[in-house]
């Protein structure tokens, strides 16, 4: 999350550059250890000040600590209510999709710890961990889009039987191949620092893996919510409580267009100034932050939208239009 090692236009498209945003996995922190408090780079005669480098190691640590301890707490309550209440979870909230998309955020949540200590004290645990670390994450990442997409298209998760769950298994090995690249553009960058990517802008692993962000991140969000409300089907079920889970790929959208116009900065389709790379440091570093935020704000506004459910024999929440059971399915499923 933002250009933290000093570079040039003319090295942004080498093999050993470092992209404009180095947050959580992308932990660049490289810039002089001395008494200024900005990054300068060089572009033409004048010199450019970064001041979100240093913003970037004081609040990525703490900030990431909150949010594992937070996702924990949100993620363990809504396993154990999935767990107590089983019949309260009915479609589209149903306890087999929702209990796949808390997997995926205990996955994510469960790298914050090691990617914060790397922040804040250097990444020494070499690049295979590195590597892993980015699969996981875009695995954990691309599993919940995927399984939010297919939940919103149909009652597939209205049920876990065996369909459901060869379902699942099929989805979660999709997201794991998806994820690939990933690991496969990332690495440790002077030793110390596990970046995103270690590859030139232009390489083929990294186009495809951006390509896949793209779409996953933002095209798939995007082209589900016109869907909805253009198809009367899909119009009803996210009535029904379905556009809830959309909070767990939908706040990643930002960081999704962040991640293009990165591309055509890096690429030089667009033209690279001053203001241009310090104002997209802050502004896809704190998209990316936003998108960090799903593990611990997803599970909490399903929880709320649960309790809200049971508070409406007191008249506290306005009762869901709808139902909340799948068509052509006994509501005790």
């Amino acid at each position: 999350m933002g250009n933290c090692v000093p570079v040039t236009p003319g090295t942004l498209e080498t093999p050993g550059s470092l992209n404009l945003e180095e947050i959580m996995g992308d932990l660049s922190l490289y810039y002089d250890n001395t008494d200024s408090n900005d990054t300068f780079v060089e572009y033409d005669a004048a010199p450019c000040h970064n001041h979100f480098c240093p913003l970037f190691q004081r609040v990525a640590p703490p900030f990431l600590a909150a949010t594992c301890a937070a996702a924990a707490l949100a993620t363990g309550a809504l396993l154990v209510a999935l767990a107590k209440r089983p019949q309260a979870w009915r479609w589209p909230q149903s306890r087999a999709l929702l209990a796949q998309l808390a997997l995926g955020t205990a996955l994510f949540a469960a790298l914050l710890p090691a990617l914060a200590a790397g922040i804040a004290w250097g990444w020494h645990l070499g690049t295979g961990p590195c590597r892993l670390t980015h699969l996981v994450w875009h695995w954990s990442l691309f599993a919940q889009a995927l399984l939010v997409a297919s939940g919103s298209c149909g009652t597939a998760w209205a049920r876990w039987d065996p369909r459901s769950r060869r379902l699942a298994v099929a989805l979660w090995a999709v997201a794991l191949l998806l994820a690939t690249p990933a690991a496969l553009v990332s690495g440790v960058a002077e030793g110390t620092a596990c970046v995103r990517r270690s590859v030139g802008i232009l390489a083929p692993a990294y186009l495809l893996h951006l390509t896949l962000c793209l779409c996953l991140l933002l095209l798939l969000p995007a082209g589900l919510l016109l869907a909805a409300l253009a198809v009367p089907r899909l119009r009803a079920s996210w009535a029904a409580g379905a556009g809830l889970t959309w909070l767990f790929p939908g706040l990643w959208v930002p960081y999704g267009a962040g991640l293009a116009a990165e591309f055509l900065l890096q690429a030089r389709l667009l033209e690279p100034t001053c203001g241009s790379f310090e104002h997209f440091d802050l502004a896809l570093g704190f998209s990316e932050g936003l998108g960090v935020l799903h593990c611990g704000l997803g599970p909490l506004v399903l929880l709320l939208a649960w309790r809200c459910r049971r508070l409406l024999s007191s008249g506290d929440c306005t009762e869901e239009p709808n139902g909340a059971t799948a068509p052509g399915l006994d509501p005790r499923h």
